[in-house]
């Protein structure tokens, strides 16, 4: 038995070893020669690295632990090294292969290997078109050797014959202390107990993307890529490209930065409050209720409100993409979930980076769920702040991390830390959120009682700051991630109709301004107002431009998408193939209009996927 668990143990440590010895040969190979790092960046690479290489030895070492289980029945000796060869020999295949392509390939991809490289396995010779073949034989014999290595070191640490287990008692004992360690073992594969799975978002730990990319173990990136390698640009065909590409025209034009003016400077300080689930019916300002957030109404009379402003989804990862990288939703992906199509997208972070801010990023909750971490520090956010960072105390009156009001008040200690700007900081409330629990009690229902709290949370926070230097030259935007559903009758156009606010020294004079518009349309319309350029942001529109003369909003939800203008809006039924809600603004319905917004919608869909599936 103890032969069993300590070659069980031995091939565990192994593998551990390997992954780590491969993330050295990749820090020592593949670092840029302009930023050279030291041995304390691979130290940090290799200790957050292991949240990944833990799971993946979870994986190999499944098979050899069933295998202790099932030896521990049989009368006679097993010749266990002869037997496991033909496992050693394919999981030393393709943990070569898997290593060396890595290599490779992140010189000229700048990325790590994921289900990328089976876009061009239909075209090989194009792929190969720009080494050399002795390029191509010098990585096979590398693949070979590092097998046959890895081959060697397995079949060393196996023993060659394993002895049986005497005894019924000690065979089931053998097997049951087997089957105990499979639990922790799922734990470990799963990534852990919290809300958040193993993604590669969980190693990112550094503003260096190099550091970042040694920390992924390229096994796990390339099989969690795999379910996400799907042909999008295929879905939702409901035009051929003549006619889709007539229908979209003009819908996202070119916004100049030569905007409406909303500021009194080029340079304010910039705080986005992405308020979890705000939507417009919490907002007396956009007609929704009036007892729930008497603060932000009080503050939307001071800056400049947004009354038309509308989510682009129903979930937080999706609302954050479209917030800060002025992209698109998807009603059957998020995009933030897969970092081979999120690290190709512009963001607010990186383009204020540019011009000398500095961003950070604050969370009460798991920044790791949904593969948050990995889309923010690829999106420039240097400094990021989480549950990790918050005493259990500080945890305690909520399950999915601190509340808005500890929250409020780090944020706060942040700014002021800050120094001579410019700088940037992204802040995600948490409290509105289920089971709503809240340390408040203003409101008899749950749900607007916790939206309450966050509202009080800040009235407070916005009222410390006008007493303080820093408001003079800070912009803050307020803008739900999505809205949500309450009451639960309200249709799919109340849910998304929504709203942004814009308060503080910086804003020239308040103004309400009634344009259709989408939460994704934030980073153009910032950007405009800063005087920087965002033509990488396709799908954002500057809507204080005067180029900006069709508004509309687009908003989707899991099975349906909707599409409003000036005639009123559609909301189709993507999976009943059928209109679901249908309103005019004039009041009387227009089958016309009706056909024509359902049109445009899908037309905007369609592009949408295509966009996705191309890049």
């Amino acid at each position: 038995m103890r032969q069993r668990f300590g070659w069980l143990a031995r091939l565990y440590a192994a593998f551990l070893a390997v992954f780590m010895v491969q993330k050295a040969a990749f820090f020592i190979i593949d670092m840029p020669q302009d930023a050279p790092h030291g041995a304390a960046g691979l130290a940090a690479a290799l200790l957050h690295g292991l949240l990944l290489d833990v799971p993946v030895a979870g994986y190999l070492i499944a098979l050899p632990l069933l295998a202790v289980v099932v030896t521990a029945w049989l009368p006679r000796p097993l010749r266990l090294r002869r037997w496991a060869s033909a496992y050693y020999g394919v999981v030393a295949l393709c943990v070569s292969l898997m290593f060396v392509a890595d290599l490779s390939l992140y010189p000229f991809w700048q990325f790590k290997l994921d289900a990328t490289i089976f876009y061009y396995t239909d075209s090989p010779k194009d792929a190969l078109a720009s080494v050399s073949a002795g390029y191509v034989a010098l990585r096979l014999l590398a693949v070979a050797a590092w097998a046959a290595a890895l081959l060697w070191l397995f079949r060393r640490l196996t023993p060659a014959v394993l002895r049986p287990v005497g005894g019924i008692g000690r065979r089931a004992l053998c097997s049951l202390l087997a089957l105990a360690l499979a639990a922790p073992l799922a734990v470990s594969i799963r990534g852990g107990l919290g809300e958040s799975t193993a993604n590669i978002g969980r190693v990112y730990f550094s503003a260096d993307e190099f550091l970042n990319h040694t920390a992924v173990n390229p096994c796990f990136s390339l099989l969690a890529s795999l379910g996400k390698a799907e042909d999008y640009g295929s879905e939702f065909d409901y035009f051929d490209e003549d006619r889709r590409a007539a229908l979209f025209r003009g819908l996202y034009p070119p916004t100049p930065t030569d905007t409406v003016r909303l500021l009194n400077t080029r340079r304010p300080n910039v705080l986005v409050i992405l308020m979890e689930g705000f939507g417009g019916q919490f907002v007396e300002a956009v007609s929704g209720r009036t007892d729930i957030a008497p603060n932000y109404n009080r503050l939307a009379r001071e800056g400049v409100i947004f009354t038309n402003c509308y989510s682009n989804s129903f979930r937080t990862d999706r609302g954050t993409v479209s917030t800060l990288s002025g992209y698109p939703s998807f009603p059957t992906l998020s995009v933030m979930k897969m970092p081979v199509k999120s690290r190709t997208l512009p963001c607010l972070a990186a383009s204020l980076n540019a011009e000398g801010y500095r961003s950070s990023f604050i969370y009460g909750g798991d920044i790791n769920f949904t593969n948050m971490q990995s889309y923010l520090r690829t999106g420039g956010y240097g400094t990021i702040v989480s549950d990790v960072d918050f005493s259990q105390e500080e945890k305690a009156d909520n399950p999915w991390g601190a509340n808005d009001d500890v929250t409020f008040a780090r944020l706060g200690r942040m700014m002021a830390e800050q120094g001579a700007g410019p700088w940037h900081i992204c802040f995600l409330t948490l409290s509105s959120h289920e089971p709503w629990q809240v340390p408040y009690k203003r409101l008899a229902e749950k749900i607007p009682n916790a939206f309450a709290f966050t509202d009080h949370c800040l009235g407070r926070f916005v009222d410390s700051l006008k007493r303080t230097p820093a408001w003079r030259d800070l912009l803050i935007v307020c803008i739900p991630d999505h809205g949500y559903l309450y009451p639960s009758d309200i249709t799919h156009e109340q849910h998304s109709h929504n709203t942004m606010l814009w308060i503080g020294g910086a804003v020239a004079r308040p103004r309400t301004v009634a344009t259709l518009m989408n939460q994704s349309d934030m980073a153009a319309t910032l950007l405009g107002q800063l005087g920087i350029g965002h033509s990488a942001y396709t799908f954002s529109r500057d809507v204080m431009s005067q180029e900006y003369k069709y508004p509309f909003a687009f908003f989707t939800h899991k099975e349906s998408f909707g599409f409003a203008d000036s005639t009123g809006h559609t909301v189709y039924d993507i999976v009943g193939d059928k209109v679901s809600e249908d309103r005019s603004a004039s009041g009387r319905a227009s089958a016309a209009m009706t056909a024509r917004r359902l049109e445009l919608g899908k037309a905007v869909m369609q592009s949408f996927y295509d966009d996705i599936g191309r890049r």
